[in-house]
């Protein structure tokens, strides 16, 4: 298959759309728990607990730190029952946790449910999430990227606005959350019945290609699964520079992503005088401007390769950020910035899974991201304590904008040193094979 084959072809078959669209809620409940719905969650509990906003932000960062310990827990979890059973627990157990959160009557009672939440939801859509899509598309992975993390922009669009609606539907944050813990049960259960490790099970090929196309394109030789873990140790993986790269890296493009959606609505409340109600309306606006940038970033990693694409990106992120920053009004540079951070958003969560799988291919991924993925989530906490401490110093969030543009020019330099297929064996394969089409003589 050429570039242009992969990058747009979308025949995933039933399964393998069941596949997606299952890793798209998860990163919807993600989102909404973790990130996003901070903007409602926060000052309701801390309203009800009795301290400052930004104390519940801060203890969402360090909630995101403590669950690195959690990732790499559920990571083994995950290689020993497989990414179906691990996504269904832990989605079910971030439900029970988040209603816990929005019943907490103390901090430490809050705190303790964000770890679980974080941990739970968090495992699900990235370590078992991420291991169902290595597994089902590894070749089409930035594309399938860019339709799962459609949860993200959905989420952004209307968590905020759900959880808001509830809690006046309930008169209270306690009714509101249970809502939403119920449906993420439900979904737990859903991917436990109807979700499988591999397409193998369901009778189709990774790719939902056909057996030909896998057998000259793909590497097959450890389909048998004899070579447990893809060879990898944690130690040969933490001695890896592209292990250390592709964990920063898209760490710090989350950074970004999710410093600058966890507070918008603040932001633009407090720093830009708007009402609740039009803050909650320009976070959609941004947010379906996402969905977008997730299908056209996903396509261009497809097409060019996920290294060219994450250090364009990193240049467009910057100009966002900067954009915001530099916009003292609701004016021209806003409207700009706000166009291109939705699109920034839109394609940040892509880069997650797409950078570790064409460094290291699908053979033994679920051992890779067991690995990387607790590193991915302690360098994104940051972005919560970032904004908690200049919320609480400086009273506003603008400088915590061009905090993040200087972390994605950063990101850029690191990118760089990224070798993107040094590991990944499908790649190799199908480079094999064209090596071999070009050096056979047409028949006359």
């Amino acid at each position: 298959m050429n570039n242009n084959q992969k990058a747009y072809s979308a025949n995933f078959g039933k399964a393998g759309w069941g596949t997606i669209v299952y890793c798209l809620l998860m990163f919807f409940f993600y989102v909404g728990m973790v990130n996003d719905g901070t903007n409602a969650l926060a000052p309701a509990v801390a309203k009800n607990i009795g301290c400052l906003p930004g104390t519940i932000m801060q203890l969402n960062g360090f909630a995101g730190m403590v669950g690195v310990a959690g990732f790499i827990v559920v990571g083994q979890i995950n290689r020993k029952i497989g990414a179906r059973a691990t996504s269904a627990i832990f989605t079910a157990l971030a439900g029970v946790a988040y209603i816990i959160c929005g019943n907490a009557v103390n901090l430490p009672m809050y705190f303790i449910a964000m770890c679980v939440v974080v941990t739970g939801i968090m495992s699900a859509g990235y370590i078992s999430g991420g291991t169902l899509v290595a597994e089902w598309f590894p070749k089409k992975k930035g594309l399938v990227m860019g339709f799962t993390t459609m949860g993200h922009n959905l989420s952004s669009a209307f968590y905020v606005a759900i959880l808001t609606g509830l809690i006046i539907l309930f008169g209270n944050i306690r009714g509101g959350v249970i809502p939403i813990g119920v449906a993420a049960i439900l979904l737990g259960i859903v991917g436990w019945i109807f979700i499988r490790n591999t397409p193998q099970e369901r009778g189709m090929l990774p790719d939902n290609v056909s057996k030909e196309i896998y057998e000259e394109e793909y590497y097959t030789a450890d389909d048998d699964g004899h070579e447990i873990d893809g060879g990898w140790t944690t130690s040969k993986l933490l001695h890896t520079k592209e292990l250390w790269l592709a964990a920063i890296t898209t760490g710090f493009f989350q950074i970004c992503s999710v410093g600058v959606m966890s507070q918008l609505v603040t932001r633009n409340i407090r720093d830009f005088g708007m009402s609740e109600t039009k803050a909650l309306a320009m976070m959609t606006v941004i947010a379906l401007i996402g969905v977008f940038g997730s299908w056209l970033i996903g396509v261009i990693d497809d097409t060019i390769g996920t290294k060219k694409t994450m250090m364009y990106f990193g240049l467009w992120y910057a100009a966002a950020l900067a954009f915001n920053f530099m916009s003292s009004s609701v004016g021209l540079t806003f409207y700009i910035s706000i166009f291109m951070i939705g699109m920034g958003i839109g394609g940040s969560a892509n880069f997650t899974t797409s950078l570790p799988t064409s460094i290291f291919g699908r053979q033994g991924f679920d051992k890779v991201n067991s690995v990387i993925f607790p590193i991915q989530g302690f360098v994104t906490a940051w972005c919560f304590v970032i904004n908690g401490i200049v919320t609480n110093v400086i009273g506003n969030l603008r400088v915590a904008y061009i905090i993040f543009a200087s972390v994605a020019l950063v990101n850029i330099v690191l990118v760089y040193l990224v070798n993107e297929h040094r590991f990944n064996r499908d790649f190799m394969a199908e480079q094999e094979f064209e090596s071999q089409e070009e050096e056979t003589p047409e028949a006359v």
